[in-house]
């Protein structure tokens, strides 16, 4: 903080509110125009600041964006104190008033507010927006932090302002009169933090001309980014877009306050961070919102409601509102559009002795509101269920016995309305997905290139390789082969063997799949980010990769594998061994089922962010048979045997298994990727589709789409025991 600017922490204040500063000022970010980074000497290019509103998320002011060159910016974050400086690419997705042309007299038209996605995904933190619809202020003021530039070089600042009214209380554009602090140039687009309830409540937006002060914008006023009228909800969305099963593809405001209320949600489970969480200091601030709910309870409470699909329709909340008993609704501008919004509107409302049950009867209307019943939006709503049965055991035995009534009863009801209704009818996710699953591909039955990876056992640090063209009759065409080439650059090196062999298999609008095949502990080699010539996309992002594994006779052997002498294992002097026939009865046994029924994903490395190690081979064949193992923290080698983590699963059966490269600081929230493999999974009709999903997804983290920067890093192993790799010895039959 610079030492200019008036209106930093005093040393009066207590640890929650050093505690708050902190939190504001890691999230507080500045904007420049793009090509330029962070150092003073560009602080030229510098247009304002904004703050990071969900993950890869940030808000900011129209008026300071539209300072760069086609609705492209450049976004400046500081993790930390002692942390370096990083520029991120961003580009605008929404501005508000929609049509920019400049400012007109007297100043930018209210709201002034724009989105910016980010092009990249990075982690970072993010403040805790306020869901109350019109946020008061029991002291009178509220805290804010922004940039300047001072002495040609760019320094944040914090400070507190006096809440002196509103201008145009009536209209869509209401903003705040904010007094007693300089406001210097550049902190336009900063957060405005209500200091009682530890919360976000609106955006600095101008300075005074004359005097002290300037004017902000309330949060509230997002609710007014509207749905794009040529895409109104449809079952099958535009193909175009990135899948989210809970919101609409177009509808912004929906996409990134669910990502808000799932990013705060995960924060607070247990993590290998000690960094405080915007619950913790709510928690020492001692604030309630409303009237019933602790501040671990409420972040819980948004949480889950995060995970359901939102309201169909604003017009549809307000009258699940009004129809909430003793409650009147108030009148609201704008109105509430999401469920966030609505249990917002109870706080302020509900009386004292009454505020438990309508906070439990709101809930309830929400679960048992009409939606697709697919696997993740069961399992969201049996978690919404849970939260609700624990909260009600503060209320009496009579109003629990009516809440279970009402969910049997719609439970009842889901179960008469599901016969007889088509598959389709099941998902409601984005195109890519739909596309994928009515159409997958079928490996078994389509040409693909085959590249094999063998290590050299006594040069560890070298391959031999070979590329092939694998038929549908399960032949392979040798195309290409070489040896004691450096496993460091091998992408490089296969560039042009690779391109010649797609080009003789590609057909118009479908790539051909590239399967790897690698030993067990080179599993995790990210073939599918190799470029196949400078500047091109990721081979990932181009077709279909999926890997398998080349050395199943090679995987160590285990004392407590659970099969005896009688399975038919056998083992060489080296501690190698060959798969017995009960092992392989079981692979084949567990692809048949992941691909003839719903597959089930289950994350194995990692529990509410504590990481953990792969469970032994002996407890991985015990999952159900339905199972697709999930890895969320692969490749941090935080425990001895995670080299073997993927071998392990391979052994004990598993023939697809979904996992993301670690790159990532410990104390990331990797509550998002739980979440997107969960709903990737099981939300299908089998495995088949994954191939064909996953390289949708990375092709939306190419492409900058934030819903899908939860795969950034994806990986997938897809290894069909009825496609033996040339020269494995398996004696399979083809299906």
């Amino acid at each position: 903080m610079t030492e200019r600017h008036d209106g930093g922490a005093s040393g009066g204040w207590d640890p929650a509110h050093h505690a708050l500063r902190e939190l504001v000022m890691a999230a507080t970010v500045r904007i420049h125009r793009t090509g330029v980074g962070y150092a003073p000497e560009e602080s030229g290019a510098f247009l304002g600041s904004g703050f990071f509103i969900a993950p890869n998320w940030v808000l900011t002011c129209a008026h300071v964006i539209h300072g760069g060159e086609g609705g492209e910016v450049a976004v400046v974050y500081q993790a930390g104190p002692y942390e370096e400086p990083r520029a991120v690419p961003g580009q605008v997705a929404a501005t508000l008033p929609d049509h920019l042309d400049g400012p007109v007299r007297g100043g930018w038209p209210a709201p002034d507010l724009a989105l910016v996605r980010l092009r990249e995904p990075v982690d970072h933190d993010c403040v805790f927006v306020s869901e109350r619809p019109a946020p008061h202020f029991a002291e009178g003021r509220v805290f804010y932090a922004g940039w300047t530039s001072y002495q040609g070089r760019p320094e944040i600042l914090d400070g507190f302002l006096t809440v002196r009214g509103t201008i145009g209380g009536w209209s869509t554009g209401a903003q705040m009169r904010l007094g007693e602090n300089d406001l210097p140039p550049g902190v336009s687009g900063g957060p405005v933090i209500d200091p009682v309830r530890g919360e976000v409540v609106g955006v600095l937006k101008s300075r005074a001309d004359h005097g002290t002060g300037g004017t902000s914008i309330g949060i509230e006023r997002l609710r007014m980014l509207q749905v794009p009228p040529d895409t109104a909800p449809a079952r099958h969305p535009d193909p175009g877009r990135p899948h989210d099963p809970h919101t609409h593809p177009h509808d912004l405001y929906q996409a990134v306050f669910h990502a808000h209320d799932r990013y705060h949600r995960d924060r607070q489970q247990p993590a290998d961070s000690r960094r405080p969480t915007w619950s913790d200091l709510q928690s020492e601030l001692r604030a309630r919102p409303g009237r019933t709910l602790s501040p671990d309870e409420r972040g819980e409470l948004l949480g889950r409601l995060a995970d359901l699909p939102p309201p169909v329709s604003t017009r549809g909340l307000l009258d699940l509102l009004d129809s909430l008993p003793n409650f009147r609704l108030p009148p609201l501008s704008p109105a509430p559009r999401g469920w966030r919004d609505g249990l917002g509107v109870l706080y302020e409302t509900a009386r004292q002795d009454g505020a438990l049950r309508l906070v439990l009867d709101y809930a309830m209307r929400v679960l048992i509101a009409e939606r697709p019943p697919t696997p993740s939006v069961l399992a969201a709503e049996q978690a919404l269920w849970d939260w609700i049965k624990q909260a009600a055991t503060a209320l009496d035995s009579g109003y629990r016995r009516d809440i279970a009534r009402r969910r049997e009863e719609h439970l009842g009801d889901r179960q008469r309305g599901r016969h007889g209704r088509a598959s389709a009818d099941r998902l409601t996710v984005g195109a890519p997905v739909e596309r994928a699953r009515a159409h997958p591909r079928d490996l078994a039955r389509e040409r693909s290139v085959l590249l094999e990876v063998v290590r050299r056992g006594w040069e560890p640090d070298r391959c031999d390789w070979s590329i092939s063209v694998a038929r549908p009759d399960g032949e392979a065409t040798r195309l290409y082969e070489g040896q004691r080439v450096p496993l460091d650059g091998l992408g490089a090196y296969l560039a042009g063997p690779l391109a010649e062999a797609f080009r003789r298999c590609d057909e118009p609008g479908r790539p051909v799949t590239l399967q790897v095949a690698l030993p067990h502990l080179l599993l995790g080699m990210a073939v599918d980010e190799w470029r196949p010539r400078p500047g091109a996309a990721p081979l990932g992002a181009e077709r279909p990769v999926v890997v398998r594994c080349g050395d199943r006779d090679q995987l160590p052997a285990e004392d407590d594998d659970g099969y005896g002498a009688s399975g038919g294992r056998h083992t060489d002097p080296d501690g190698h061994r060959s798969p017995s026939s009960d092992e392989e009865f079981e692979r084949r046994d567990r692809w048949h089922r992941v691909h003839a029924q719903h597959a089930q994903a289950e994350v194995l490395d990692c529990d509410d962010g504590v990481r953990r190690p792969v469970p032994e081979a002996t407890a991985l064949r015990g999952l159900a048979p339905r199972t697709v193992p999930v890895l969320c923290r692969q490749g941090d080698q935080r425990y001895e045997d995670d080299a073997t983590a993927l071998g392990r699963l391979a052994r004990a059966g598993y023939g697809v298994v979904l996992w993301r490269r670690s790159r990532r600081q410990p104390d990331s929230v990797c509550g998002e990727f739980h979440r997107g493999a969960k709903v990737t999974v099981d939300d299908g009709d089998g495995a088949g589709a994954l191939p064909e999903l996953v390289h949708g997804l990375r092709g939306q983290v190419r492409a900058g789409l934030t819903e899908a920067f939860w795969a950034d890093g994806i990986a997938l192993l897809y290894d069909d025991p009825h496609q033996p790799l040339p020269g494995s010895g398996d004696l399979l039959e083809a299906p």
